[in-house]
């Protein structure tokens, strides 16, 4: 290790010490913290299907960075750089339209856990576990934005038979990487102008919902949870799958409630609404993302709101009951940097979380000494917890500071440059 890295880690050490934190017990915990990264920020949501570009769903991606993930192997090997710059033990967060099934194409309904045998190895592989997702969107049948809700009863029952399928692949993921796989249901479905019925499209959600869900399956091997949206692109005037609707059926259905940073007003934070949500519910599942004036997916960046996510989670003591994964898509920058980026200050905002002078700052709230908690809050943003990061970085054998940046130069030079030359 770096002695420059050691000395600093050691005078951290002693600062943290005396306001009564534990910075070793603080690594610890963050090394047992697992971020599931997002498959789909590797392709720009393409998936394996042969699809075109167009993702539909209120979705889009912009930029076209040199180097995108084109099948499996590539995105698999993008993942295996991003993951070696990421300290701690990660999962990989897959959509049903990452399948492999060479040959004869295999529509939604139709999947099985053989189409993901090849992710499964790689998963063993590497000893990380497994999350899932229906992908309900970049489908003919979901041309027009409406899926579970949809009013004709054919298209429904199609998209309700893959929801079905898409769990029983989530407990083989479970089965076979022995970690409980999330498998987490989101729908574009709404309406871009004011719709006369609204109760008719959550009617017809909430049956097609419950049989996706009808079926038992062991949460040791895989735990469902529920998405809801504030608005997106094609669904400005209503989302059918609100908050309030996915909330009253994760609590109602016994499911996890996904809550994502981008889903909500702009002037809500998903911060203060873990320890409402939790209040009622067993678990959580967080979609970490950055909304930029609305649901627009940007990288995560180490902001107010992230250091606030993170000390609710440590504050409430909720880190085993809450899931964490990313979720943003940005092709204007080199994608595996977008992944190490974002899931590094996910972790950074833990740390920080983790090092906080909670024992004195309750105690000064409990005594009514509110000038004292503000003084120390403000104090506490100026602790050195970079020393602690860097230390705890190449700790784990990887690189502290700007280093990694160095190692992506490398692999787009000598990786993702020959895609290019390609015809990536």
């Amino acid at each position: 290790m770096d002695r420059n890295v050691r000395e600093a880690f050691a005078l951290a050490r002693e600062r943290y010490a005396e306001l009564g934190v534990d910075v070793d017990r603080a690594i610890d915990r963050l090394g047992r913290l697992s971020v599931s990264l997002h498959c789909w920020q590797g392709d720009d949501v393409v998936g394996f299907e042969g699809s075109s570009g167009e993702i539909g769903g209120g979705l889009a991606v912009t930029g076209r960075y040199p180097g995108r993930a084109r099948d499996g192997d590539e995105l698999r090997a993008d993942l295996d750089r991003a993951l070696s710059l990421i300290p701690g033990s990660h999962r990989l967060n897959l959509h049903a339209s990452y399948a492999e099934a060479p040959g004869r194409p295999v529509d939604r309904d139709a999947l099985g856990p053989e189409h993901f045998s090849r992710w499964i190895d790689w998963a063993k592989r590497r000893g990380v576990g497994l999350d899932f997702n229906p992908t309900f969107f970049a489908h003919p049948l979901a041309a027009d934005g409406l899926t579970l809700s949809h009013p004709d009863p054919a298209i429904r029952r199609f998209w309700v038979d893959h929801g079905i399928i898409c769990r029983r692949i989530g407990a083989a993921f479970g089965e076979a990487t022995g970690t409980p796989c999330v498998t987490n249901l989101w729908i574009p479905d709404g309406s871009k102008d004011l719709p006369v019925d609204r109760k008719g499209p959550r009617e017809r959600l909430l049956s097609s919902l419950d049989a996706i869900f009808a079926e038992p399956i062991d949460s040791a091997r895989n735990k469902d949870a529920v998405e809801g949206k504030l608005f997106g692109i094609g669904a400005e005037a209503y989302t059918v799958g609100s908050h309030e609707f996915y909330l009253a059926y994760a609590v109602s259905r016994g499911k996890l409630l996904c809550l994502d940073a981008g889903h909500y007003h702009p002037t809500e934070v998903l911060s203060d609404k873990l320890s409402a949500v939790l209040a009622f519910l067993d678990e959580a599942l967080l979609h970490v993302s950055r909304g930029v004036r609305w649901d627009s997916d940007h990288v995560v960046t180490l902001t107010d709101e992230l250091d606030a996510i993170a000390q609710e989670l440590v504050r409430g003591d909720y880190l085993g009951r809450v899931h964490l994964g990313l979720d943003f898509f940005d092709a204007s920058i080199n994608r595996v940097a977008a992944w190490v980026i974002g899931a590094r200050n996910l972790l950074k905002a833990l740390l920080r979380a983790l090092l906080e002078p909670i024992d004195r700052l309750r105690a000064l709230e409990a005594e009514g000494d509110l000038t004292g908690r503000l003084a120390l809050l403000e104090e506490a943003k100026l602790l050195p917890s970079g020393a602690v990061w860097d230390y705890y970085c190449q700790e784990r054998g990887v690189p502290g500071g700007i280093e990694w940046l160095d190692a992506i130069r490398s692999y787009e030079r000598d990786v993702l440059a020959k895609r290019v030359e390609a015809g990536a």
